[in-house]
């Protein structure tokens, strides 16, 4: 052993003396209540343990990414606990939460949304192919009729709707490209 791990184990040993002493004392003065205490402080320990692990999931669900308009006319976009940001668009009139998504290229409609938009699945060819971080998948072109975020809203927007599952829609660069966008501390602004 190097005087480190030496020095590491006698710090352990007194600070397990420490704990376990008085604890010993107590257990043996009265049982019931050094055991009722002890699973006292197990739970807390626990708990805290499980709101920290959990903390991201409670964080977006207590806080969720939200936008604002702003005095300047631009769009704020609040980052969520994973540090990503989400967006609110209408698609043909309807509304669909998009994954803003620098490194994608296309507008990226997940299947369902695009069911929910009013694209007809049962009509689209799923012959494009696409790089994604999980592959190539296949996907369709569909010309959107209306996309609107915030005060903004486009005409004959080409997108694509994803073969694959995928759990949300990606704003990917073709559409992002029409913005001025800037991004700090857990912001994105987007203006034109």
């Amino acid at each position: 052993m190097d005087a480190d791990r030496t020095a590491q184990f006698i710090y352990l040993t007194l600070l397990l003396a420490a704990i376990a002493g008085p604890l010993i004392l107590n257990l043996r003065k009265s049982p019931g209540k050094t055991l009722q205490q002890l699973l006292i402080w197990a739970f807390l320990f626990v708990g805290i343990i499980a709101a920290y692990g959990l903390w991201p999931d409670l964080r977006s669900a207590l806080l969720p990414a939200s936008a604002s308009l702003r005095a300047d006319g631009s769009l704020e976009l609040r980052a969520d606990a994973y540090g990503h940001f989400h967006a609110d668009l209408s698609i043909n009139g309807t509304p669909v939460t998009f994954l803003i998504d620098t490194g994608a290229s296309d507008i990226v409609l997940s299947r369902q949304d695009a069911a929910r938009a009013g694209i007809d699945l049962a009509r689209l060819d799923f012959l494009d192919q696409a790089e994604t971080a999980n592959g190539t998948v296949a996907s369709a072109p569909v010309r959107l009729d209306s996309i609107t975020l915030g005060p903004w809203t486009d005409r004959d927007i080409a997108a694509s709707v994803n073969g694959a599952a995928m759990r949300e829609s990606l704003l990917g660069m073709t559409y992002l490209r029409h913005f001025h966008i800037e991004s700090s501390g857990g912001r994105l602004r987007l203006s034109r």
